[in-house]
This record gives C-alpha cells, sequence and structure tokens, in this order.
C-alpha cells in the first residue's frame, strides 16, 4: 500500500477513503464496482515474526492507496495457478482486498474466500479471483484474503521450539482467522454486513474452511460456510508433523541449536527447501501432503473429520461438494500429490488401514466393487478422487447434518475441451463458473473447442446459487432453477448434479458409500 498525502484539514468526503481501525484507505472504481485491494490486517511475518502468529496491522497516519493488490506469498511458479501480470512475491504478504456495487448503498452480506493452491501455491490476486462479476448484481460484498503457504505458512515448528526460539503452529489458520477478525471489526464501513458473513474457498481454502468449522475460536466470525472440493481429512498430527518439520530443518542445513537462523534465511531458499519436502512426503509416503492444518490440541484440538463426521462442528449451515473427475487434474500434470496407480494406492490403503486398525474398515477388494467394469487406469483415479475428496465430503456431510443445514453437490459440468483432452470436470475447473471469470487467462484451453454459451448459462446458475445462500441462507437460485433439497443422512441424501442442466439425485454416492463402509477414516 503507499501513502497519500493528506489534506490540510480532513479527508475528502469521497465514498472510495474509508476509514479502517488501523487508518483510512482510498479505493478504486471500475466496471460498477469500487474496490479496495492490498488491504493489510496484519503486520508482515518477518525477523523475530516468522513462523509465529500474525500480529494486528499497527495503525498508519495519512490516506493509504488501496488500489493495487499486496504482494502474493513466496511460493515458486506454477503454470496452472496464474498468479497474474507484474506479481510481486513477499513475506508481507497478509493482505485482504474487497468489491461492492457502486450502486449499493444499503449494507450487504459478506461472502470472504479464502483460495487454494494445494496449501503451496495461490493468492487473492490471482485474475480469477476479481470480484467485479460476482458484485454486478449488488447483493454481496466480495472480500478475498492473502494468507502464509507452504513451509511458511504450514511448517509446524512447534516440537523444536524453545524458550528462546518460540514457535507457533497453524500459521495459515491464524492468518485466517485473524482476517476474519478485520472483517468483523472493518466491514461495515465498506458496506458490509458482519453478521452476515460467508467463508467459502477450493481446495486448500476449502481444507481450511472445514477445519475452520471444527475450531473453537472460530465461532461467530462467520455465520455460513462454501467448502468446494475440500481435503477434510488431510490434516495430520503432531507426530507426522514433528517428522516433517525435522525433514525440513535437514533440507535446510539446520541444526537443532542453531534455530536462530531460520529467522534470518532468505524466503526464496525456504520456498525452495519446501518445495523438495513437498515433493518428497507423497513419493514416499502416498496420499499424504507435507503442509497442511495440523491437530495441534490447542487451536485444533481433533481431528476435522472425526468432529464433522460425529456433528461436533460450529453449527453453520454448509454447501459442500466436489467435482466428478478431482483426480485427473493431478494425473494430467504428473503431481505427486494423488496416488493413481496401483501400488501407490495399495499402498496408501495399507497405512490408512494401520492408522485406523481400531475401525472395521472394508478391503482392498470390498473398496474395489465401487469402480466395477472401470479401466484400469480409471479405477486408480476413482479410489484417489474419493479418499481425497468425495469420502471425506460425504462423512462431513452425514454428520454436520445433524447439527445444521446441508447442501451438498456435485460438479459434473466439462467443456468439450476438457473432456478431448481427458480431464472433465476436474479439479477447480467449477472455479471460472463460481466467479464469473470464464476469459480471465488467453493460455486456458478450456473453451478452445467452443461452450463458451453454456459455460455463461452454467456460471449464471452457479453464481445465482452461491448469492442465495449469501443472502438468504438457502441455495435456491434464481425462479425456475432446480429446486435444491437439503441433505439428510436418514432421507434422500439429496445431492445437486451441476452440469448443463442441473439435476437433483438422490443417493447420487449409494454404491461408494456401500463399498467404502461406515467407518469414518482419519489420515494422522
Amino acid at each position: 500500500m503507499t501513502e497519500l498525502t493528506p489534506t490540510a484539514s480532513a479527508v475528502p468526503a469521497d465514498r472510495l477513503v474509508v476509514r479502517t481501525s488501523a487508518g483510512l484507505v482510498q479505493g478504486g472504481e471500475s466496471d460498477g464496482a469500487l474496490f479496495w485491494k492490498g488491504l493489510r490486517y496484519a503486520e508482515a511475518p518477518v525477523g523475530l515474526l516468522r513462523w509465529r502468529a500474525p500480529v494486528p496491522v499497527e495503525p498508519w497516519t495519512g490516506v493509504v492507496a488501496a488500489t493495487d493488490y499486496g504482494p502474493a506469498a513466496p511460493q515458486i511458479s506454477n503454470p496452472a495457478i496464474p498468479l497474474g501480470p507484474d506479481v510481486v512475491k513477499d513475506e508481507d504478504c497478509l493482505s485482504l482486498n474487497i468489491w461492492r456495487s457502486a450502486a449499493s448503498t444499503r449494507p450487504l452480506p459478506v461472502m470472504v474466500w479464502i483460495h487454494g493452491g494445494a496449501y503451496t501455491f495461490g493468492s487473492s490476486r490471482q485474475p480469477l479471483f476479481d470480484g467485479t462479476a460476482f458484485v454486478s448484481t449488488g447483493e454481496v460484498v466480495i472480500v478475498t484474503v492473502n494468507y502464509r503457504i507452504g513451509a511458511l505458512g504450514f511448517l509446524d515448528l512447534s516440537s523444536v521450539a524453545t524458550e528462546e526460539q518460540p514457535f507457533d503452529s497453524n500459521l495459515a489458520l491464524r492468518d485466517v482467522l485473524l482476517a476474519l477478525e478485520w472483517v468483523q471489526q472493518n466491514i461495515a464501513a465498506f458496506g458490509g454486513d458482519p453478521e452476515r458473513v460467508t467463508v467459502f474457498g477450493e481446495s486448500a481454502g476449502g481444507g481450511l474452511i472445514t477445519t475452520l468449522l471444527t475450531v473453537p475460536s472460530a465461532e461467530g466470525l462467520f455465520h455460513q460456510a462454501i467448502a468446494e472440493s475440500s481435503p477434510v481429512s488431510s490434516v495430520y498430527d503432531s507426530v507426522r508433523s514433528a517428522k516433517v518439520a525435522q525433514r525440513m530443518l535437514d533440507q535446510l542445513g539446520v541444526a537443532a541449536g542453531d534455530l536462530a537462523r531460520l529467522r534470518d534465511l532468505p524466503a526464496v531458499d525456504i520456498v525452495a527447501a519446501g518445495m523438495a519436502v513437498y515433493a518428497a512426503v507423497p513419493s514416499e509416503e502416498p496420499g499424504t501432503l507435507a503442509f497442511a492444518p495440523v491437530v495441534d490440541g490447542e487451536l485444533v484440538p481433533e481431528h476435522p473429520i472425526t468432529v464433522l463426521s460425529e456433528g461436533r462442528g460450529l453449527p453453520v449451515p454448509l454447501v459442500i461438494g466436489t467435482n466428478k473427475d478431482e483426480a485427473a487434474l493431478f494425473k494430467f500434470m504428473k503431481s505427486p500429490l494423488m496416488p493413481i496407480d496401483e501400488q501407490s494406492i495399495t499402498e496408501m490403503l495399507t497405512e490408512i488401514a494401520r492408522e485406523n486398525s481400531e475401525l472395521e474398515m472394508p478391503t482392498r477388494d470390498e473398496i474395489l466393487t465401487a469402480y466395477t467394469g472401470l479401466r484400469t487406469h480409471a479405477i486408480g483415479l476413482g479410489v484417489a478422487r474419493d479418499v481425497g475428496f468425495r469420502m471425506p465430503t460425504l462423512w462431513s456431510a452425514e454428520g454436520h447434518a445433524t447439527v445444521a443445514p446441508v447442501w451438498l453437490y456435485r460438479f459434473d459440468q466439462a467443456t468439450p475441451m476438457l473432456r478431448l483432452v481427458g480431464v472433465g470436470a476436474t479439479h477447480a475447473t467449477e472455479l471460472p463458473y463460481v466467479w464469473g471469470n470464464l476469459d480471465t487467462d488467453p493460455k486456458d484451453i478450456t473453451f478452445k473447442l467452443g461452450g463458451r454459451k453454456t459455460g455463461r448459462a452454467v456460471s449464471e446458475r452457479l453464481q445465482a446459487r452461491w448469492r442465495a445462500f449469501a443472502t438468504t441462507g438457502s441455495p435456491q437460485g434464481a425462479a425456475g432453477d432446480v429446486e435444491w433439497e437439503t441433505f439428510q443422512p436418514a432421507g434422500a441424501r439429496s445431492t445437486l448434479v451441476i452440469d448443463r442442466h442441473d439435476a437433483l439425485v438422490p443417493d447420487l454416492d449409494g454404491e461408494l458409500r456401500a463399498a467404502w463402509g461406515d467407518a469414518v477414516l482419519t489420515f494422522s
């Protein structure tokens, strides 16, 4: 953010100039939307604040320009997640962005977006997440949040902490919590209603949201949630996080008696070491991630999948779902994150069974009954999709529906090009439709063989449902759309299939549930 020269008297009467709890900011206007970008909610997490809980931003004097995005969190470039032109990457990344319609005058419900990226990539500054189209109807205020990622955001060094060198756990989750506190304190000044806050996110962002649903200190910071393709069960215990911490220390060449060096290492070196660990962990232990939220017994008292499946999460309405072909992207990108081949899947299932020895887990053959008739590679994609995304989503929906309304979906829409290259409705393909931004990346192949007309129609319906959920508490969308019934574990288990034409399907996942059984599996 850049400080402007304040007037000699008072700040001009300008709707773009807003007083926050830390000082005055001046935004901009474009295409019928007012926006404020790069708003700091925390001090730079550097030096002694590296690997510590975020600290609220210090007040400033004058008027700070808020017309450009803040830096993205340090990361390597990933062609699958374009950050936009002229991107700056810096540890001083704890900022957020706000959009609302220029025509809106009343307090509006707020939707707070948590971006994805395997807990290691991405930013709120991605062109895909520009909120202009989302706020065009004047129904909601959009907030997008930056948080620490990779080793700087998810490495848990508490196992090696000392009195002289303290470290905190779940740094990224703490960032999001502080951002939500900032929203509660400040969003009214931007035209938002702090009593009607919906958090929504995809992939890692969805995982942070399902974890938030089990964090006691998050109560009251949001009132509804949307979790898209959440890896709900990819949250690990302190034993595994300690192993990752030691692996990182070894990779960085930092001895236990020299922890002070961790505060001074260049961020680029930490990112490089983190990427080596990021690649090694799932290769050696299929189905696991190096960096993810941790059950620390403090901020996250228990495994989220356990809490949610037992109906003990924060009792807020929830929209949750996955994409039909989640795992295809990981195969297409040759990503190590998801086990696709038979050997790695067998290793993963064996390890899950070992970690859940007290449960009556289905056998490998029983699980494979859900994939009868599929080719070998399709079986691998199906198992990876379901163990990583669909089954944890179902377990969460089953439990959370006992304490709050739940709407379950599956996103099936795929363009001709995505079907041709064999990825279909894969991981993250719903995002352009959710945001109404179908053409943000000139290198994107999605619509190269057509499908934009259908895409716009799907996007309009999907956005209408997400906005309706934020404004009314029910994702029914526009008049004439298929009615979306709540998910009832003891009833029809209705699922909305989002495609060229939406359809409500009873017990869409019946065969899958039967094959996987009733055991709710954790990944410690």
